[in-house]
């Protein structure tokens, strides 16, 4: 068990402890300053212990869904949702990406903060909980890029959490190659002592399809 943001959680065994790391922080920090929308319904893919998806339901959102392929994470969102009240709207389920949503189910927003450290094409993973944070071949950031808008109700968000410690440069060709754009909401920059003395850009990405226009002009990867 741990405390972030005033609540206790509960952490089980496998499940990315976000103690360890200020990207749980600092996408809660995205949430509470609105830059993830918390009304309506919300999608968080990887949701991990499940901090965010619990608090956006605190915060106003009539359903959320807290997806991961982690089974343990599952569970863990599950229990904290339980804890604080809130399970009558938060729904865990345990799926890689899109997988195990409903087909006709469409989301006001979608979140994802993204295992954003690259790791090569053959990889393979040591652990359920490595799949926090690495991901071989950017499969599952290609994934998202693809399928986030194709479930979006109809004026929704999709918003990508990265970090100047994935590659973004392969992000945006990922992007290009899939027919996706990628709006810079905002930007966050930490220090990280265990990377050096050079602080650590977190970034909030909007994933837009190349038809769409922003502000009456047409969005650019950044």
């Amino acid at each position: 068990m741990f405390t972030m943001r005033g609540f206790e959680w509960d952490l089980l065994e496998e499940v990315f402890a976000p103690v360890y790391s200020p990207s749980t922080e600092v996408g809660l920090d995205f949430l509470e300053q609105r830059r993830v929308p918390f009304g309506g319904s919300l999608l968080e893919v990887g949701c991990g212990a499940g901090l965010l998806a619990v608090l956006a339901a605190k915060y106003g959102c009539r359903r959320v869904v807290a997806s991961d392929v982690n089974p343990h994470a599952v569970r863990n969102a599950a229990l904290n949702a339980a804890r604080h009240g809130v399970a009558d709207r938060v729904e865990a389920v345990h799926c890689d990406m899109f997988s195990g949503i409903d087909h006709d189910e469409r989301f006001d927003t979608i979140f994802w903060s993204s295992n954003y450290v690259y790791g090569p094409c053959d990889y393979e993973y040591r652990s359920l909980h490595e799949r926090a944070y690495v991901d071989a071949g950017y499969r599952a950031h290609r994934a998202f890029l693809e399928q986030a808008p194709l479930w979006l109700s109809e004026g929704g968000t999709a918003l990508l959490h990265f970090s100047s410690r994935g590659d973004h440069g392969e992000l945006e060709n990922l992007a290009r190659r899939t027919g996706r754009l990628l709006r810079t909401v905002t930007t966050v920059e930490l220090l990280e002592s265990e990377y050096g003395a050079d602080p650590v850009r977190h970034l909030l990405l909007e994933v837009l399809p190349v038809s769409d226009r922003v502000g009456g002009e047409m969005a650019t990867a950044r």
